[in-house]
């Protein structure tokens, strides 16, 4: 597996596929292609289907624009075979001759790929990939989950987390300082200031529930609105994990430390879903998003909750196995409706599984990893209209 780098990217939303990932190929195609005085960009399938209402072209054009004339074609009902959101980025000279062509898929949380290359399967430095072999090396080793990424990736990746937690934090800062409408068209006001206000007006226990989901709004407000945010695994998913640490750490006192060790857990058991499915909603669905951000959630509470290495996989295959069959169907395309809903519902869910799997011994029947294989299964018998392309369920319906 690779570095859990690629689950945590920083960068701006609304969404990691539809968003970073096509950002980061207009820039390196434009690197190699300084000299074009024009430029054509075809988006295919999913990524062209919601590209819009996700600032794919806002994305590209950011990057290309400045450089030379660019223009954008949209192919939503041709769908590639490599993957859904598929690119073809061409460049010309002043005679209309072409000078390059390049297709590219954004294949989820701001990865690239295509026949020749894929960043999933570059810089590995991860010997085990399963959570299986990973929990088999724990318990006879004695050490815990963050233990191992640390031995993987070296000292370094605590600068990296460090980064990470701070740019969380202040996404939840920020969406819950922010009032007004989100862009897009739907007329959405954000509502994480008026949850807050109104949790500090129930007793503790409603209290704290209200808490988290105004810490998710929060952030899945900002990802909205194009904020600053980390994917954890994915932009549309960013709201989960910073929920579950922030309300943890302002109810429960957590040292940062402790925070970024539940950081690194989380990421491992992303990175594994990851490397063995996906977490792109254009080829899994909402599952591979939302489902896995709150696996990787749960995963962190039960770790900061002083869970066994079982009990942890227990919490995160409860996260993701609850979320099987989630449809990604995200009206007018928007990582709005049902999105933002969906990123404080699971960020109770993750805290949720953590009790209950810390009331266990942490033994069950159905693995974590056997959870993922199923998911992704799932993923692909899964109708594409269920898959990003704002074509079924809840996006139908409110057309």
């Amino acid at each position: 597996m690779e570095s859990i780098r690629q689950i945590y990217r920083i960068g701006h939303g609304p969404s990691s596929s539809h968003t970073m990932g096509p950002m980061r190929a207009a820039q390196m195609f434009l690197d190699r292609n300084r000299g074009a005085v024009r430029f054509n960009v075809t988006l295919y399938g999913s990524l062209a289907a919601t590209g819009k209402g996700h600032m794919t072209d806002a994305a590209i054009l950011e990057v290309l624009s400045p450089v030379a004339k660019t223009n954008i074609t949209w192919e939503p009902k041709n769908f590639l075979p490599f993957h859904p959101n598929g690119m073809l980025f061409e460049s010309f000279d002043e005679s209309g001759e072409v000078l390059d062509s390049w297709t590219v898929y954004s294949i989820g949380g701001g990865t690239l790929a295509n026949e020749s290359f894929n960043e999933l399967k570059t810089a590995q430095v991860y010997e085990m990939q399963t959570i299986k072999d990973i929990q088999a090396w724990c318990e006879k080793s004695g050490h815990s989950y963050w233990e191992y990424v640390e031995q993987c990736e070296g000292p370094s990746i605590w600068d990296y987390l460090a980064e990470v937690w701070e740019v969380m934090q202040q996404a939840v800062r920020n969406g819950l300082e922010a009032e007004g409408v989100l862009p897009g068209g739907l007329g959405l006001r954000r509502k994480a200031s008026d949850y807050m206000i109104r949790a500090k007006g129930y007793g503790s226990s409603i209290r704290s529930r209200g808490m988290v989901y105004a810490y998710a709004l929060a952030v899945s407000e900002e990802n909205a609105n194009g904020g600053k945010i980390v994917t954890a695994p994915t932009c549309g998913s960013c709201g989960v994990m910073p929920a579950v640490l922030y309300h943890l750490k302002d109810s429960r006192e957590f040292r940062d430390s402790r925070i970024l060790r539940a950081l690194a857990t989380a990421g491992l058991f992303g990175n594994v879903v990851r490397t063995n499915a996906s977490v792109s909603g254009a080829e899994v669905g909402c599952q591979g998003e939302v489902g896995v951000a709150c696996a990787m959630a749960a995963a962190a509470a039960s770790q900061l909750f002083g869970g066994t290495p079982a009990q942890i996989e227990y919490a995160a295959e409860m996260g993701l196995e609850h979320h099987l069959g989630l449809t990604c169907d995200p009206v007018c395309g928007l990582v709005q409706i049902p999105c933002i809903e969906r990123n404080a519902f699971a960020a109770a869910r993750a805290l949720d599984a953590n009790t209950f799997s810390n009331f266990s011994d942490g033994k069950h029947r159905v693995s974590f990893d056997q959870v993922v294989e199923v998911m992704r299964q799932t993923g692909n018998d899964l109708p594409s209209l269920y898959k990003e392309t704002s074509e079924g369920g809840l996006a139908k319906m409110e057309r």
